[in-house]
C-alpha cells in the first residue's frame, strides 16, 4: 500500500493503533480532534490488509523552542510532531524518514527535530542513525522526552547515512550511470519524466526509500565505491530524439558495491537485495540462476532534480562527451556542480 497525505478527519481515531499514542500523551486525543477540525493533514501508511500501520505529522515552525531545556533559539525548523510505525521487517521507518527530509528540502529549511520518549530506544536508534543527536530535554505531565536535532547543511560531512542527503564531493570521482527507463522507474519514483508539483504530498510507491539496490552488468562498476556520488542518467523512451529524451533525474550516493560471487549462497543474496530491491522475488532468483548482472551496488537516493538536463545539455552544457558510450562515465565535481545547477537544485547540498 501507499503512503498518503490524508485529513485528520479520515482517519479513525478508535484504531487500536492510536493506543500506545494515547498512553504516552494524555492529550492525544484532544489534540487529534484539534486537528481534524482545523481541517489539517498527516501522513499515513496502510498495509496491504488495510491496517494503520504508520502516522506522520510535521509541522513547520520559526519561533523558540522554549518548553525545552536548554532553550532552542527562534529559526525555521521542521517539527516532528507525531512519527509512529508497526514495524513487520519492512523499511517504513526509513520511507517516512525520507519524508521528514523531502520537506526540509522542499521548504529549503535546514533544521528539523523531534521529542521521544526514553523507553522508545528503537525510535531513538532510527533517528541518529541519520544524525539527529540529543540536544535537550522536555519535562511534561507526561514524563521526560529527549529532544533530538538534525542540520542539513552547513554542517560538518561523516558519511552517507549520517549526513544524507548531502553529497560529498571531497574524497571521490563522481560518475554518471546510466538506467533504463524500466528500472529507472521502479527505483526512482520521485524522479519519473512527469511534473509533479506535488511530489511532496502525493507519493507513493512502494519504492520510495532512501535506501536503494541496483544490480548492473556495465563494465567497471567495481570502481563505485562507498561515498562516490552518482548522476543518474534515464536513457531513452525511444518517444523521441535521444538527445531530449535521454535525461540526468538524481544524484545518488554509493554506499557499498559487492560481485555477486561474493554472496556464499542465493539465501544470503536475498537477504542482502530483498529490503532494498525493487525487483521481485522471481526476477533476483533468475539473476542469481543466469549469474547476468554480476554488479551489485547499494546507494542512498539523496536528490531528485528539479529540473533534468537533457543529453543535449548534459554534452554541450556540461562537456560529457558525446564519443563515449554513456553507460558509466566519470565526472569532474565541475560537472556535477553543473549539472547540480542545470537541475536548479539547493547547491547547499554538495560538499566540496
Amino acid at each position: 500500500m501507499a503512503l498518503e497525505y490524508r485529513l485528520f478527519s479520515q482517519i479513525d481515531l478508535a484504531d487500536p493503533f492510536f493506543d500506545s499514542l494515547k498512553n504516552d500523551y494524555k492529550e492525544f486525543t484532544e489534540w487529534f480532534n484539534k486537528k481534524a477540525a482545523q481541517g489539517e493533514c498527516t501522513y499515513v501508511f496502510y498495509s496491504d490488509n488495510g491496517c494503520l500501520d504508520g502516522f506522520l505529522y510535521l509541522k513547520t515552525e520559526d519561533e523558540a523552542v522554549s518548553d525545552v531545556v536548554p532553550i532552542l533559539p527562534a529559526h525555521m525548523r521542521i517539527k516532528v510532531g507525531t512519527f509512529k510505525i508497526n514495524a513487520h521487517g519492512t523499511k517504513l521507518g526509513e520511507r517516512f524518514l525520507k519524508k521528514v527530509f523531502d520537506h526540509a528540502l522542499d521548504r529549503q529549511i535546514n533544521e528539523i527535530y523531534v521529542t521521544i520518549f526514553d523507553h522508545h530506544q528503537s525510535l531513538i536508534n532510527l533517528f541518529g542513525s541519520y544524525g539527529f543527536q540529543l540536544v535537550a530535554h522536555k519535562t511534561t505531565p507526561n514524563g521526560r522526552e529527549g529532544v533530538y536535532l538534525r542540520r542539513v547543511r552547513h554542517t560538518p560531512y561523516v558519511d552517507p547515512m549520517q549526513s544524507y542527503p548531502l553529497v560529498n564531493l571531497a574524497s571521490s570521482t563522481p560518475y554518471m550511470l546510466a538506467l533504463m527507463p524500466e528500472w529507472h522507474t521502479r527505483l526512482l519514483p520521485d524522479s519519473m519524466l512527469v511534473n509533479e508539483n506535488a511530489r511532496i504530498i502525493q507519493d507513493v510507491s512502494h519504492t520510495n526509500s532512501i535506501h536503494k539496490v541496483y544490480l548492473g552488468a556495465i563494465p567497471g562498476m567495481n570502481r563505485l565505491t562507498p561515498g562516490t556520488p552518482i548522476v543518474i542518467y534515464r536513457t531513452t523512451d525511444n518517444q523521441g530524439p535521444a538527445e531530449y529524451r535521454s535525461v540526468a533525474t538524481s544524484i545518488c550516493v554509493i554506499e557499498e558495491y559487492r560481485h555477486l560471487s561474493s554472496f556464499q549462497s542465493k539465501d544470503e543474496f536475498l537477504r542482502y537485495c530483498g529490503p532494498y530491491s525493487v525487483f521481485t522475488e522471481p526476477e533476483l532468483n533468475d539473476f542469481w540462476d543466469r549469474r547476468r548482472y554480476p554488479h551489485v551496488i547499494r546507494f542512498s537516493y539523496n536528490v531528485a532534480l528539479n529540473r533534468r538536463p537533457t543529453r543535449q545539455q548534459l554534452a554541450d552544457e556540461v562537456g560529457i562527451d558525446r564519443t563515449l558510450r554513456w553507460s558509466l562515465v566519470p565526472l569532474t565535481p565541475a560537472q556535477l556542480l553543473n549539472i547540480a545547477r542545470l537541475g536548479q537544485i539547493d547547491e547547499s547540498l554538495i560538499v566540496y
